[in-house]
This record gives C-alpha cells, sequence and structure tokens, in this order.
C-alpha cells in the first residue's frame, strides 16, 4: 500500500528552497519498512556549474548525522553485547579517564546531552593540532556544570563516545562503523572522509575554504573532524540517500531486513523515548523529539546536520525520512533551512 504523501507538495517546497537560494540543491526521500516509497531531487550540485543538477546519488558530507550513523549506532551495538553498561560511571570502564572529572558522568549521560561536559569550543585554540594532545585535553577537561543539571547540546558528548567506542572496541572509529553497521546494511558508499578523487566528484560542496578560495568538496566542513585526520565521532562522515534510506528503514523495524548491524530492537526501543525527565528541551538517546511535536501523540523523531542534512523516524506511524541538502554553500543561518525542514516533516507525518 503506497503511503498517503502529497509528493507534489514536497517537490514545490523543495524547489522553492533551491530557487531562493536556501541551499543550492537537495534530495530527499520517504519511505517505511518496507523500503523507499518516494523520493526525488531539486536544484544543482554546485552553482558553479549550473548545468548539473542535483541527483539522488549525490555524495553528502552529513555533518552530525554521523553521530548516529556511526557514534549512536556502534554504542548501541556495545551495549547489546555487554560491553557496555549506560549508568556505570565511565571511571569504572575507562582507565583513562579515571582520575579525571570525566570518571564520573555516564554514556547515558552523554547521549542525552546532560553530562555537563564542556559546549562546543575550538579544539585548535585550546589543546594544539595534535590528535593525541586533543584526546587528552578532551577526556581529562573539567565538567562544565554537575552532571544531571541540565540539557545542553555539545559536540563533545559524541567526541567522547567515539573515543570510548574505539576503547571498549579495540578499532577506530571507521573501521568499528563499517565492521559493525555500514557493512551488515551493505552501505557501501558511506565513509568517512576525506573521499577519493572518484567520490568527491559527486560530492555536494559545503563552505568556502578561505585557505583555498575554493568550496570544501569531498573533505568534512567540521573543524573538528578535519583537525583530527576526518575521523572522529562529531561528523566527518559522507553518506548518499539510499544508503540514509537504507539504515532508517532498519532503525523503523530491525525484523524487515537480514542483515544483522550490532544492535538492534531493544536499542532503538530505548532511544527513542524521553530520559531527560522534566529537563528541557526533552532527549532520547542522541535523538530527539521533532520540534512542535510530542513524543506520546506524535511520535517523531529527528536528528540535524550542520551542513543542512536531517533524518527523521516514526516507529508508531511506521514511516521514515531524509532530506539532504548543501546548504552550507550560502550560510550559516539556520532559519531559512529550519521553515524547510519544519514543513517537510509536517507534509511527510502528517
Amino acid at each position: 500500500m503506497a503511503l498517503d504523501l502529497d509528493t507534489d507538495r514536497i517537490h514545490q517546497l523543495l524547489h522553492d528552497g533551491a530557487r531562493d537560494k536556501i541551499y543550492p540543491g537537495a534530495v530527499w526521500a520517504v519511505g517505511d519498512s518496507r523500503g523507499t516509497q518516494a523520493s526525488g531531487s531539486t536544484g544543482v550540485l554546485d552553482p558553479e556549474r549550473p548545468d548539473e543538477p542535483m541527483q539522488c546519488d549525490t555524495v553528502f558530507d552529513v555533518a552530525s548525522l554521523t553521530k548516529i550513523l556511526a557514534v549512536w549506532s556502534t554504542i548501541g551495538s556495545l551495549v547489546e553485547d555487554g560491553k557496555l553498561q549506560l549508568d556505570a560511571p565511565l571511571g569504572d570502564l575507562w582507565c583513562e579517564v579515571s582520575e579525571h572529572p570525566l570518571a564520573q558522568v555516564t554514556a547515558r549521560r552523554l547521549l542525552t546531552h546532560t553530562a555537563g561536559v564542556p559546549l562546543r569550543a575550538n579544539l585548535k585554540n585550546l589543546y594544539g593540532t595534535d590528535p593525541q594532545d586533543v584526546r587528552d585535553g578532551v577526556l581529562r577537561e573539567a565538567l562544565h556544570r554537575p552532571p544531571g543539571e541540565a540539557v545542553e547540546y555539545t559536540d563533545r558528548a559524541a567526541l567522547i563516545l567515539g573515543y570510548l567506542a574505539e576503547h571498549l572496541s579495540g578499532q577506530r572509529l571507521d573501521a568499528l562503523a563499517a565492521d559493525r553497521v555500514w557493512g551488515p546494511l551493505d552501505m557501501t558508499q558511506t565513509c568517512f572522509g576525506p573521499l577519493s578523487p572518484e567520490a568527491a566528484a559527486r560530492c555536494a560542496p559545503t563552505e568556502l575554504d578561505d585557505s583555498t578560495g575554493t568550496h570544501l568538496k569531498g573533505l568534512a566542513h567540521d573543524f573538528s573532524a578535519r583537525l583530527l585526520g576526518g575521523v572522529c565521532g562529531i561528523a566527518g562522515a559522507f553518506s548518499v540517500l539510499d544508503d540514509v534510506a537504507t539504515f532508517l528503514r532498519y532503525v523503523l523495524d530491525p525484523n524487515q531486513l537480514s542483515a544483522s548491524p550490532g544492535f538492534g530492537t531493544n536499542w532503538i526501543k530505548e532511544s527513542l523515548q524521553i530520559h531527560t525527565g522534566d529537563l528541557t528541551p526533552p532527549r532520547g538517546l542522541f535523538w530527539h523529539p521533532a520540534p512542535g511535536t510530542t513524543p506520546e501523540v506524535d511520535d517523531v523523531w529527528v536528528h540535524y546536520g550542520f551542513t543542512g542534512t536531517a533524518m527523521w523516524v516514526s516507529p508508531q506511524k511506521d514511516r521514515w525520512a531524509a532530506l539532504l541538502t548543501n546548504k552550507l554553500y550560502f550560510t550559516r543561518d539556520r532559519e531559512p533551512l529550519t521553515q524547510v525542514r519544519n514543513t517537510f516533516r509536517s507534509l511527510v507525518f502528517a
């Protein structure tokens, strides 16, 4: 049975966004536990090449969707393997932090952004350019506030969880994600950068790099990811619409696919519920309720990427959606894309 979906309005919405230069181009897909039911593209890959349209196989710097595709998923696999207890103090699991303030923090606190770790800061200015110095600085830093006191989004949560996943698995995050998640799901075009020249040629460019005078393409926009060689929990992954769709279909119903990534129904159910009590804004485990919705009524969960990417999932409605853009090509102003995203979500999950 086809989804009840007004694809004409979705096409018009996204076409207008490209026309108004909110983004050069966009690709989108909507589906359910059976697979993709509708998809499309609009605009151009690169405004400097206006005859080259955006394609559904365009490669995107997915930015903070890395936190879901690589960190949330691999942390889930470690939890379901019994290698990580969400409420155990990190100092009990990880000798590297046992003598530092991070020892009292739990993985659950990091996943809900209630750990009290410092807010985003320039890692280079704080710790220098050596990856080991950055790691040492992040893992030894004093807390910003007591754990559990407030919900404060910070990229450090994902960076720390990425380091934790590497410690518990004995693998670097890119290899861990590929082995546990991307490989089993046949997400063959999802990887950390820098991209090969062939893949970079199909990549949507993002922000202008002042050092080269060209837009970043095949290199992570996120400076922390570039500083750490392209691989970290904050950002750095690249993907295509089909791979994101496969991932979301699995999240919606793991039993529909024969693939066996390390996380499954228990982890997904645990993640797609509120863990922050009366604190605001409410959070699940890295996922959060879509703006303008309530978990009990709407059950629509979302995660965004700074470059202009987003993905939603609703087990109750048996529906998922992905919207990938390179809005960062034009501006860091979030409001125009926020309006597009919210309207897109309302059209998909009405």
